[in-house]
């Protein structure tokens, strides 16, 4: 996993509470056995068409959209499944921070074991960077991990998150991974714990 670093990007804003894992990444795309290749599925059945071809009005389809490393939400983003296909699918495409005031526990969790940031803002918060991006699809926000703040339009917001979350964002580490950090001590442990029996 990437070390996470300072982000600036344009914002791709999804105006839909209750997006769900189904609608992220459709079942019938769960089929391969890497975490890569399900961008190309993200959101399938709104972004294109019975056809194939793309759906010119869903959001990810507009060129002003188009590249953003952002992804603006609106309430209870991520419900449904468990499945960890849906960040594979989100960060595949290219997003690399998703807003919004709420996410489902699961996804939440499963965006960090993926190099995803995921972050919490009050509806209000959530609703002016919505707005700034309506005003101006090229608006560039900057997020800041090390900070915890977004900038855009000469304004700063602060977001929270928990330390050890953070730090597995900015050290690049899954679970595994930070567990690994301590496999000296670990089977230092081991090797002098008591044999039961």
């Amino acid at each position: 996993m990437e070390k996470f670093q300072t982000i600036k990007s344009i914002a791709c804003p999804l105006d839909m509470p209750n997006v769900d894992t189904d609608q992220i990444i459709p079942k019938n795309f769960l089929k391969r056995v890497e975490r890569t290749g399900f961008g190309a599925f993200l959101f399938n059945d709104w972004r294109f068409n019975d056809d194939g071809s793309e759906n010119k009005d869903f959001v990810l389809n507009k060129a002003e959209h188009k590249n953003a490393k952002i992804l603006l939400a609106r309430d209870n983003f991520g419900c449904g499944s468990s499945r960890e296909h849906a960040p594979w699918a989100l960060l595949d495409y290219g997003f690399k921070i998703i807003i919004a005031p709420s996410f489902a526990d699961i996804f939440y969790n499963n965006c960090f074991q993926n190099g995803i940031l995921p972050i919490f803002l009050d509806a209000q918060k959530v609703d002016d960077l919505f707005k700034a991006v309506q005003a101006n699809a090229a608006t560039l926000f900057e997020i800041n991990l090390e900070k915890k703040e977004i900038s855009y339009n000469g304004k700063v917001i602060a977001f929270d998150l928990v330390e050890p979350l953070r730090q597995k964002l900015l050290q690049g580490l899954d679970d595994i991974g930070w567990s690994l950090q301590f496999e000296k001590a670990i089977s230092a442990y081991e090797k002098n714990a008591p044999v039961w029996g």
